[in-house]
């Protein structure tokens, strides 16, 4: 075969895809008319030949009688017939409305008990799990000492008493000397009495709050000095839990706002709570900003340790909402198709965030436009559609 005859079926193979290619897929016109092909050869490309047919047909049996050059049963398939289409309404969508966070809780009060004296544990009154009031006694130290001290102190209070009663009724054979230092004595001898109680006092170990008992790292016998942790004592009335946001939502979250929280300990159960604290800073770092919340715990189902799953709603950004089987790609970025009184126009958009029923947008379309979702390789740009049966059902708002 020569090479001129090759070169010419080359050029009728190309023509042949070009055609083709305009005349199924969708925005291809345009995308012809943006490289600076003539208007005269995009119609050629489109309607090769002058049949006026401008879109594949609604059926197989158009589409037959295309192939054979038939009239697509009394015209059908003609330039001006409506194309078949599904719609969906618009429906207002939010972004930016909520937030989820890890956090950790802790009990509101939480205390390590420690002795205020040095010693040997010589009894143990209360066991893990317990709930004790504040002064209750956990422990005892040995005090055999501090007993006699105070034993000492009390009697030398009694001979101070007695000997400044009796420096009063004589006060005409004594100095007011020898009285006055008699009635310092007497206030030495209460104080002493005083610091006597207060070291056997602390031989007791007492709980600084109320709370619950933790496991006791002690036993009878051990010796103990002020430094050694004696049982944990966790308040968790209710609990607080530290979690950190985004800075983006650095000048959103209010304290006293309503948070809602999940622990893996409760599945399905959520705790309500609020906003307790905010931090002053945002970290460096992580760019996170960190929140203690308070969530009730009334019922003691939660422990201080837990981790939970911590959301908050906002108002957020609301744009409009599509199906995303609707949202189309040419040379020039997405577009929807938006049906306006049984005509097709194509409404340029960016996409916000896609969600799995839905694809939120910016562009211009208001909430109830009906937006084709099906049959789109059909639509042209002002061309007549129709939609049997009605539009699909719209959802509900998306967030």
């Amino acid at each position: 075969m020569s090479f001129w005859k090759q070169f010419t079926i080359c050029l009728i193979v190309i023509a042949a895809g070009v055609s083709a290619w305009a005349f199924f897929v969708p925005g291809a016109r345009d995308t012809l008319r943006n490289a600076g092909v003539p208007e005269a050869l995009v119609g050629k490309a489109i309607d090769p030949d002058n049949s006026g047919r401008a879109a594949p047909a609604a059926s197989g049996e158009q589409a037959g009688n295309r192939r054979s050059g038939g009239n697509g049963g009394g015209g059908g398939g003609g330039r001006n017939a409506a194309v078949l289409v599904v719609t969906q309404a618009v429906v207002p969508g939010t972004v930016n409305d909520r937030l989820s966070a890890i956090g950790t809780g802790d009990a509101i009060r939480s205390v390590v008990v420690t002795p205020q004296a040095s010693g040997l544990i010589r009894e143990i009154l209360v066991k893990s799990g317990d709930r004790v009031k504040q002064g209750q006694v956990i422990a005892k130290l040995d005090s055999e000492e501090q007993v006699i001290v105070k034993g000492q102190a009390d009697v030398a209070l009694k001979a101070a008493v007695e000997k400044s009663s009796l420096y009063n009724n004589i006060k005409s054979s004594v100095s007011r000397m020898d009285v006055f230092d008699q009635e310092i004595a007497e206030q030495n001898a209460r104080l002493q009495l005083q610091a006597a109680q207060l070291s056997l006092d602390r031989r007791n170990i007492l709980a600084p709050i109320d709370g619950i008992v933790g496991i006791m790292p002690i036993n009878i016998g051990d010796n103990v000095s002020t430094t050694t942790p004696i049982v944990t004592l966790d308040d968790r009335t209710e609990i607080l839990v530290d979690y950190w946001v985004p800075e983006r939502f650095a000048n959103t979250v209010k304290v006293g706002q309503a948070v809602e929280a999940t622990s893996v300990a409760r599945p399905g159960q959520v705790f309500s709570g609020a906003v307790e604290a905010i931090d002053n800073r945002v970290d460096r770092a992580s760019r996170t900003l960190r929140m203690r919340a308070r969530i009730n715990n009334a019922s003691d189902e939660l422990r201080a340790g837990m981790s939970f799953s911590v959301g908050m709603r906002f108002e957020g950004n609301q744009y409009p909402a599509v199906d995303p089987q609707s949202v189309q790609w040419d040379s020039q970025g997405s577009f929807v198709w938006r049906v306006v009184e049984q005509k097709s126009s194509k409404v340029r958009v960016s996409i916000v965030q896609r969600n799995p029923d839905y694809v939120l947008v910016k562009g211009n379309l208001a909430d109830g436009d009906l937006i084709v979702t099906q049959g789109l390789q059909r639509v042209r740009e002002g061309g007549p559609v129709r939609s049997e049966g009605g539009e699909l059902a719209a959802k509900e708002p998306v967030s």
